[in-house]
C-alpha cells in the first residue's frame, strides 16, 4: 500500500515501521506522506488500542530528515517542509490510542522529534539519541525546541540541542527522554507486551485520560484539574464504565468493548 511505511495488526494493537533501511530510515516528504495516510487509517480503526512505531532494520529508529533532500531547499521550501512534519506529528501526538516509540537504533533529528511525538519511549540498549540540526547549520523544525523542553526541561534539552550531542539509552533514560532501556532483542517484545497492557483496560478511559494529560501539560493547574473533573464524568456515560466496576465488584476480569 505504501512504499517506505509498513503497518501491521496483531489484534488490538498496531505496529507501524519507517521503512527505507538502505536511507536509515530517514524522513523525506513521500515518507511523511506516506506517514500522515497511515496514522490517518490507524485513527480511524476502532479495533485497534496502542499503536508501536519503530523502523525498519537494526540500524536506525530514524536517522533524521532526508538531507539529500534538503539541502537544496530555499527559506520558504525549508519553512513549509518544517510545516508538513510538524502536521504530521502533531496527529501522532493527538491520536485517540496510547502511542510507543520503539527506538532500535539512530533517532536523530527528525527520528528523535518522531519518538518525542509519541506518549511513551522504550530504547534499545544501542540506540543513540540526539539533535545534531545546528551541525548542519539549521535548528529541529519538526517541533524539536518545544517537545524536547517540555520532555526533559529547557536547560538540558538546550544542551542537547545547542552542542548537537548524540546520546546514549542510558542516558537518555537518566535524563528523563525514554522510560526503559532493553536489550535489542527483548525491544519489541517489550513494546509489544506495553501495548497489550494498555489494550486491555477501557479505551475510552484510557484516551480520555491521555487527552487530560496533553492538555494540562499546557495550561494552569486549575484549568487542568477542571478538565480533568469532565473527562471523570463523562467516563460515567459509558458501558465500559459499568462493565469494569460489575467486574471488580464481582472479582472477574473486566470485558470492555469499547462502548
Amino acid at each position: 500500500m505504501w512504499e517506505n511505511i509498513v503497518l501491521e495488526k496483531e489484534g488490538n494493537i498496531a505496529v507501524l515501521s519507517i521503512n527505507r533501511p538502505r536511507a536509515l530510515n530517514a524522513l523525506n516528504t513521500k515518507t511523511l506522506l506516506e506517514l500522515d495516510e497511515a496514522l490517518e487509517s490507524v485513527s480511524k480503526d476502532g479495533e485497534v488500542r496502542a499503536l508501536v512505531v519503530t523502523g525498519s532494520g537494526d540500524r536506525a529508529f530514524v536517522a533524521g530528515a532526508d538531507i539529500n533532500e534538503m539541502k537544496d531547499k530555499n527559506a520558504m521550501e525549508g519553512r513549509e517542509f518544517a510545516l508538513l512534519g510538524q502536521r504530521v506529528f502533531a496527529k501522532l501526538q493527538d491520536m485517540p490510542i496510547p502511542t510507543i516509540a520503539a527506538i532500535n537504533g539512530y533517532a536523530l533529528g527528525g527520528g528523535c522529534e518522531l519518538a518525542l511525538a509519541c506518549d511513551m519511549r522504550i530504547a534499545s540498549s544501542k540506540a543513540k539519541i540526539g539533535q545534531p540540526e545546528v551541525t548542519l547549520g539549521i535548528t529541529p523544525g519538526f517541533a524539536g525546541t518545544q517537545r524536547l523542553a517540555r520532555t526533559v526541561g529547557p536547560a538540558i534539552a538546550k544542551e542537547l540541542i545547542f552542542t548537537g550531542a548524540q546520546i546514549s539509552a542510558d542516558e537518555a533514560y537518566r535524563i528523563g527522554l525514554v522510560n526503559r532501556v532493553v536489550e535489542p532483542e527483548k525491544l519489541m517484545e517489550e513494546a509489544k507486551n506495553l501495548a497489550l497492557k494498555i489494550a486491555s483496560n477501557a479505551p475510552i478511559a484510557v484516551s480520555l485520560a491521555k487527552q487530560a494529560i496533553n492538555k494540562g501539560i499546557d495550561v494552569d493547574l486549575s484549568t487542568g484539574m477542571a478538565y480533568e473533573a469532565e473527562v471523570f464524568g463523562l467516563c460515567f456515560s459509558t458501558r465500559d464504565q459499568k462493565e469494569g466496576m460489575a467486574a471488580f465488584v464481582e472479582k472477574r476480569k473486566a470485558e470492555f468493548k469499547n462502548e
